[in-house]
């Protein structure tokens, strides 16, 4: 007979949280950002708000986004002609396009971190999959598991509409799942459409105007586990802790509502200035226990909600121009994807560390953090370990 407490030990982990593959994936369509403008009151018939759309042509032109993806085309908006009037009922027509798609994109990133990665999937013990981009049951994670063939066994966690925050969120339960769970091997994605936030323009709520600058879709997916099998499995970042908060005086600052509208987004107060003035004490309670206080000496994965949040806490921080390359490279060239982004940030960095010759996949240094930021306002700060090339 074992006690209780020698039946946990052996249930548990003994190594960190390991992250061993990323895949991603984009719809097909591409969207050139300085071309949107024109598009966008085109197919939503109000080329007669001039005022208007010179205002979202700057928005465009000042969020440093050069391009990005979308499910949605000319094609579709046209037989959908709801989904671009401001507030008309649509919500069916969103449905039937995001219950379908999103899983779909999910499929395509996790298929090639699945290839990565280099195990049979029937290895994979966990599934937490995230969107924002509907609700359905049985869920995305459920279309997932029989899109790929996964074990019917899978153990499925589902995470809707939690926004921009939570690709932060999916590393913290990852975490526990893999350090908790002797020989757990957790497949993580993250899919996001704009299929259900796409609507006109209103002279009167810019903010929506905001997200028709900002967003687009895409997918990621990750392979995490502890105690990685020497010589076939491959670490690429280790997850050292994961916490969340939500900021003071922050409540309402973003809001999402799922309505027959789809979902609406508003911007209420000051995001940029709220994150740029409460970040570093995230930053002091994460790196204590390290000793760390130089945060030049840590590399970054930020979530590039838009540009004037980059800009700010560099700022606020006294960041080195380089800080923030690969969250401002993301941004150039997929816009926001709301809990994806940091999986493509983690993504790019990995392959940028390796091309150019670094020692590490952290750019050369031991130490990162990932921030996720959204809806609350929310923040999730990860510390990452990266590992030798």
């Amino acid at each position: 007979m074992v006690s209780i407490q020698e039946l946990r030990k052996l249930q548990r982990a003994q190594g960190p949280a390991t992250i061993m593959a990323i895949g991603t994936a984009t719809p097909t369509n591409c969207v050139i950002q300085s071309t949107y403008p024109d598009f966008y009151f085109r197919i939503t018939k109000s080329e007669h708000k001039t005022d208007l759309q010179e205002k979202f042509r700057r928005m465009c032109d000042k969020s440093m986004i050069k391009k990005r993806y979308m499910h949605l085309t000319e094609d579709i908006l046209k037989e959908k002609p709801n989904m671009c009037a401001y507030m008309a009922p649509s919500i069916d027509d969103r449905q039937d396009i995001v219950v379908v798609e999103v899983p779909k994109l999910g499929k395509e990133a996790a298929t090639r971190a699945i290839k990565e990665w280099g195990q049979p999937k029937a290895n994979i013990t966990h599934l937490v999959f995230c969107t924002t981009s509907g609700v359905d049951m049985p869920g995305a994670d459920y279309q997932l598991t029989k899109l790929l063939s996964l074990q019917s066994s899978v153990k499925r966690f589902m995470m809707y509409q939690q926004g921009c925050f939570a690709g932060g969120t999916v590393l913290r339960l990852a975490k526990d799942l893999a350090e908790n769970n002797k020989g757990a091997r957790v497949l993580v994605v993250c899919s996001e459409i704009t299929a259900v936030t796409f609507r006109g323009p209103d002279e009167t709520h810019l903010d929506s105007l905001v997200g028709q600058a900002l967003f687009g879709d895409g997918a990621a997916a990750i392979i995490v586990g502890s105690d990685p099998i020497i010589g076939i499995e491959k670490p690429l970042f280790e997850i050292a802790s994961a916490a969340q908060t939500i900021l003071p005086d922050s409540e309402g600052a973003i809001d999402g509502h799922l309505r027959e509208v789809g979902l609406t987004f508003h911007l209420l107060k000051d995001v940029p200035g709220l994150i740029s003035k409460h970040i570093e004490k995230s930053l002091v309670e994460a790196f204590k226990p390290l000793g760390i206080v130089d945060w030049n000496s840590i590399f970054w994965i930020a979530h590039p909600g838009g540009p004037a949040i980059l800009d700010q806490v560099e700022e606020k921080l006294a960041l080195t121009p380089d800080k923030l390359r690969a969250s401002r490279h993301v941004l150039s060239e997929y816009g926001n994807m709301s809990s994806a982004c940091v999986l493509f940030i983690l993504n790019e960095m990995r392959h940028t560390s390796a091309t150019n010759g670094f020692n590490t996949t952290g750019e050369g240094l031991e130490w990162g953090v990932l921030f996720g930021f959204g809806p609350g306002l929310t923040v999730e700060t990860v510390v990452l370990h990266s590992v030798p090339i």
